[in-house]
């Protein structure tokens, strides 16, 4: 057997292995002297089949199993003897033709790729300099909230007869709607109700309907947005035929112990501590989601090394694969974002370069400082994904339990989290005070309102954890 290596370039490897014929035929001779006493073939006594006749009738099944075994074999002992830490399994690629092989007239020749995991060294994580944005809850967004829960019980009375239809009154319609003369799915209904003002439908349509009567018809003329989400009605306009059947006020709000009562719990006060405490959970974990992005940053920034090009090339072919599946949802191509498609593959590449960095990097601070997922972490997590499949908990239970690859995928977002909060630990991490509304954005949105123009925009799409 000859082992050559013809590459060595930062973390490829590649290794060419002839092994020859004749050592593929001891191979298979030690093979069917093993398999002999076993045998039982017509006009022969068990195990006196000559050597040479079952190398004829079982030959070429047999030597398919060694090539297997050989390949396999050699391409492990190829990477231990040498002790290189694969990133992937080894791609092996056979230059040989396999039928002159088997049948014993060739060397096997064939090739292993091996990308190796990157060696670095994790920077100091008591020394990352992060923001954490928080905000505090008010008086005011608590009134705020429970006027809103007050808002979802409002209920409505019927105007007097003839009374026309005022902005924040419910009306209950009918509706056809067409494009170009022709009916389009979804643009049909009966007995609809509306809220007017609550942009429930696309812009310009409620309004069209204040000051109407009920018994009374209207045609309302909008246009769909480019962006509208079914991209065969997106930019098009369209006409309505709506029929108003009837108009009603929105009687008054009055939140007072009654208003909790009817929400279940005993009085005003006791609605408004408890609103107060889903508040300031709610913030914690808009505050956590800005957390984490900037360690995330920090980390991208405090580490540069080279990346094992299988895992990029395959984190990038599914974020582009997702890319072309929305571009090809919404009816549009990489210029309408403004850019060619080399340019906006490039963006993405570099996004997956990111997020298997990052990957790398959370995995070997898990590693170093004893970080895992737990059984019980797994069944609690597969419990929740059950509960959101009403009526199929059980199924889908079982299927996480039943499942190592299914079982991956819960297991990598809740290892990420631990990292993260880890990190947040040592990490030095400044709290800095905004509103509420800027809590609540996008951690993109919210760095350009803060600090202008973020030079990862791009990220925000797709960056919802590195691969770990």
């Amino acid at each position: 057997m000859q082992i050559t290596e013809t590459v060595s370039e930062g973390l490829r490897r590649e290794f060419t292995i002839v092994i020859g014929a004749d050592d593929l035929d001891a191979r298979l001779t030690s093979r069917i002297e093993e398999m002999k006493p076993r045998l039982q073939l017509k006009g022969f006594r068990p195990g006196k089949a000559p050597t040479s006749f079952l190398k004829k009738t079982l030959g070429k099944s047999v030597m398919n199993e060694i090539v297997e075994e050989a390949v396999s074999e050699t391409s492990r002992q190829t990477v231990q003897e040498r002790s290189l830490k694969p990133a992937f399994p080894p791609k092996v690629d056979v230059l040989s033709e396999m039928q002159q092989v088997v049948d014993g007239k060739a060397d096997l020749e064939f090739t292993i790729k091996v990308d190796l995991m990157p060696d670095f060294e994790l920077a100091d994580i008591t020394k990352l300099e992060v923001e954490k944005l928080v905000s505090n809850v008010t008086d005011e967004d608590v009134d705020e909230a429970v006027a809103r829960l007050a808002e979802q019980g409002r209920t409505y009375s019927l105007r007097e007869a003839g009374g026309p239809a005022e902005d924040k009154d419910a009306v209950t319609i009918d509706f056809t709607g067409r494009v170009d003369g022709e009916e389009f799915a979804g643009g049909k209904a009966e007995d609809f109700n509306l809220v007017l003002g609550s942009g429930q439908f696309i812009a310009g349509f409620e309004v069209q309907l204040v000051g109407a009567k009920a018994g009374e018809g209207r045609e309302v003329k909008v246009t769909f947005p480019m962006d509208y989400p079914e991209a065969t009605l997106a930019g098009k306009d369209a006409e309505f035929a709506v029929t108003v059947k009837e108009v009603k006020k929105p009687d008054g709000l009055v939140i007072d112990d009654a208003l909790a009562q009817k929400l279940g719990v005993d009085s005003i006060g006791t609605l408004k501590t408890r609103v107060r405490d889903q508040l300031k959970t709610d913030f914690a974990r808009a505050s956590r989601m800005h957390l984490k992005r900037r360690i995330l940053d920090a980390l991208d920034s405090a580490h540069s090394f080279s990346l094992p090009a299988t895992m990029v090339e395959g984190e990038f072919g599914t974020i582009w694969n997702q890319v072309e599946a929305e571009l090809k949802r919404e009816g549009k191509t990489p210029e309408d974002e403004g850019k060619t498609e080399d340019e906006l593959k490039k963006e993405y590449h570099d996004i997956a370069e990111r997020r298997v960095r990052l990957g790398l990097v959370l995995a070997r601070v898990g590693e170093q400082n004893g970080i895992g997922v737990t059984a019980d972490e797994i069944q609690n997590a597969a419990a929740a994904r059950a509960r959101q499949y009403p009526g199929q908990e059980q199924q889908v239970f079982n299927f996480y339990s039943n499942n190592a690859q299914a079982q991956a995928e819960l297991r990598a977002p809740i290892f990420e989290e631990k990292v993260v909060d880890f990190i947040a630990e040592l990490a030095q991490v400044a709290e800095r005070k905004i509103d509420r509304e800027t809590l609540f954005l996008d951690p993109d949105e919210a760095q350009q309102k803060l600090q202008g123009p973020s030079a990862r925009e791009a990220v925000a799409a797709v960056d919802e954890g590195p691969p770990v």
